[in-house]
């Protein structure tokens, strides 16, 4: 993408059903699970790279030793920093005790990380806090082993503040206002309250203290314990969890706006943000990795039984359609073919922006995401040349000489690299992205690519806030002496902000929105945005369900075309030779490339919790007063 996103996050749990010496005797190593870890990590690299956790728990432990090993990091490669760390303590381990090295008991007894259930997370920093308390797994701990909990996810919570306050009504004193922390402790809170009564009825039924501590652990109903805690979160979510004991969990929200994908053999139980990273860790093939159905929660007892259980109640299905487009890894199989069919739908308005003429145009794609939706394009260009082709040969017919044939059949769509990202000098400036100068060499040409007034069509996933596509790209493709520069965005306009998780929280970032407000100015209408203002403004104190979302009436007066000619015209370097012309992808193909992930409130408004509605209107308010904060 040409515009840096940050996204959060990625998360992995891995369950061994069976003894670690098991995996020494037919795998080599009893850090076997801590090494698939390492891969489930890398694999989900692509969803954060600003810091990663680690968190392992071993089962069945003397009272005394340690059960349960957690590692963060906030190093330029959190994930190689984080597993550096583990190795140089097993490395030591063995240094120090020779003996340990092929005895799977003294290791798991005497080294941490080694474990049966592993928690993994990689994750962006985003709004500024990347600091090491930031990064997840979070840990709650108490000397009960039962009511330890470790918590990571890849979320967001629009109702914070709510969740908070609900939090001190029931007597607590959070550390602070973190959605984190609060999804931590409200959890926590419905555990501490189940273990209890457990713990009563248990002791009427004549049992010690000691004796009760398996017993509570065997009973404890995660299902219960997370629908009491997850009845008031409003948020797209996967959320993982694991207690002390050894039971675990990932839970996800009933849009299924956040990914959740699992995996079980007689071996391991695995659950990812990824499907590809699970395939290819594994070695399983597709069919046999299931997605998680939203609102509903894996839960893998200590006696390492799993099951699905509804804990609320599903709602229209809104997977994030963004993610599919951009944030996911396109070696997925369904992610590849939607990618592919963005790209097809986009070639009628494509072959409009150029009169048809295939032959004197270009076409290429911004690396690397991309990549997937320009195949999709160019094989739909090469079946309508083929058609084209049809109809020349047969209108012609037996007459056809081989110089005629010839001449019809050499036509066919000019591909070529023209963009070549530095992607050295992208990692060097990603904190001090105002260095307009390093910003406009991120980009490379491909020199001669690109004959003197031909067409050059480039596509890009998506042009979100147009930075680097003004101060970089156009005037590197300038350079080539095109006649007319068609930049293509597989995604629709970017209009509204998100609130489950992507770093996108302020409209006047957005480019569609500057153009939006410019139509405005030209047309006079300035006075419409102070009223959606006050609409916004009256509507502060409503509950989350009454409020609408009025900035959609900001858009309501234009066209996308208007909105995507007035893009053109913002995003044009003053000194440019070349026509510039800006194409996004509709909603209506949108959604026939990507039938299962209808969630496109970025790009219509229509968000699938109330709280979006809250956000949106509170991002406008902050835009109208000039306030440069998130709206959540």
């Amino acid at each position: 993408m040409s515009d840096a996103i940050k996204h959060e996050c990625g998360i992995s749990v891995i369950r061994l059903l069976k003894p670690l010496s098991y995996y020494k005797e037919k795998y080599g190593t009893a850090f076997y699970g801590v090494n698939k870890m390492y891969l489930m990590m890398e694999k989900q690299h692509n969803r954060g790279q600003d810091g990663a956790g680690f968190a392992s728990i071993k089962l069945d432990v003397n009272p005394g030793e340690r059960y349960m090993s957690r590692v963060r990091s906030v190093a330029q490669q959190p994930i190689q920093d984080i597993f550096d760390q583990i190795n140089d303590r097993i490395n030591v381990a063995f240094q120090e005790h020779p003996e340990y090295k092929d005895d799977v008991e003294a290791q798991k007894k005497n080294i941490p990380y080694i474990g049966e259930v592993l928690l993994g997370h990689v994750r962006y920093g985003t709004f500024g806090k990347n600091s090491i308390e930031n990064v997840h797994p979070f840990l709650r701990q108490n000397n009960w082993m039962h009511r330890n909990l470790i918590v990571a996810g890849n979320f967001n919570m629009t109702n914070v503040h709510e969740l908070f306050e609900n939090l001190v009504q029931i007597g607590q004193h959070p550390k602070e206002m973190a959605d984190t922390v609060t999804v931590m402790e409200k959890i926590g809170h419905f555990l501490d309250d189940a273990v209890a009564k457990l713990y009563k009825q248990i002791k009427k039924e004549g049992y010690n203290k000691m004796e009760a501590s398996p017993l509570i652990a065997e009973r404890l109903k995660l299902n219960k314990i997370l629908k009491r805690a997850a009845k008031n979160w409003d948020g797209g979510y996967a959320m993982a969890g694991m207690l002390g004991h050894g039971d675990a969990f990932v839970l996800r929200d009933p849009s299924g706006i956040r990914p959740a994908y699992f995996y079980k053999d007689d071996e391991v139980v695995v659950v990812a943000s990824e499907r590809p990273a699970i395939q290819t860790v594994f070695n399983v093939p597709f069919e046999e990795v299931k997605e998680l159905d939203p609102g509903h929660a894996i839960i893998i007892k200590k006696d390492g039984s799993s099951s699905i259980k509804e804990i609320l109640e599903p709602k229209e299905r809104k997977a994030c359609s963004f993610e599919r487009i951009y944030f996911s890894r396109g070696s997925d199989k369904e992610i590849y073919q939607e990618r592919k069919e963005l790209g097809k739908l986009l070639f009628p308005q494509i072959l409009k922006a150029i009169d048809h003429d295939i032959k004197n145009t270009v076409f290429s794609y911004i690396p690397n995401t991309a990549e997937t939706s320009f195949f999709g394009l160019v094989k739909e260009a090469q079946n309508y040349l083929n058609s084209r082709k049809e109809e020349q040969i047969l209108s012609i017919g037996s007459k056809i000489t081989q110089k005629e044939l010839h001449e019809i059949l050499e036509i066919r769509p000019r591909i070529e690299k023209v963009a070549i990202k530095d992607a050295k000098l992208r990692t060097f400036i990603t904190q001090d992205s105002s260095r307009d100068d390093l910003v406009a060499h991120v980009y490379d040409i491909s020199y001669g690519s690109v004959k003197k007034n031909d067409n050059l069509v480039i596509i890009d996933d998506s042009i979100v806030r147009g930075t680097t596509l003004k101060k970089s790209i156009l005037r590197i493709l300038d350079r080539l002496s095109p006649k007319k520069i068609i930049v293509v965005s597989s995604a629709p306009q970017i209009r509204y902000p998100d609130c489950y998780g992507i770093d996108m929280a302020k409209l006047e970032d957005f480019i569609a929105f500057k153009a939006a407000l410019a139509l405005h100015e030209d047309h006079n209408t300035l006075d419409q945005v102070a009223l959606i203002y006050n609409k916004c403004v009256e509507q502060v104190n409503s509950k989350d369900h009454e409020i609408v979302n009025y900035v959609k009436e900001f858009y309501a007066p234009f066209s996308a075309n208007q909105i995507s000619e007035k893009i053109g015209e913002l995003l044009s370097p003053d000194d440019m030779r070349a026509e510039v012309k800006i194409i996004y992808q509709t909603i209506e193909s949108l959604h026939a490339a990507c039938p299962l992930n209808l969630g496109d409130w970025y790009f219509t408004g229509n968000y699938p919790t109330a709280g979006g509605n809250k956000v949106v209107n509170r991002a406008f308010i902050n835009f109208f007063e000039g306030k440069n904060e998130r709206a959540y």
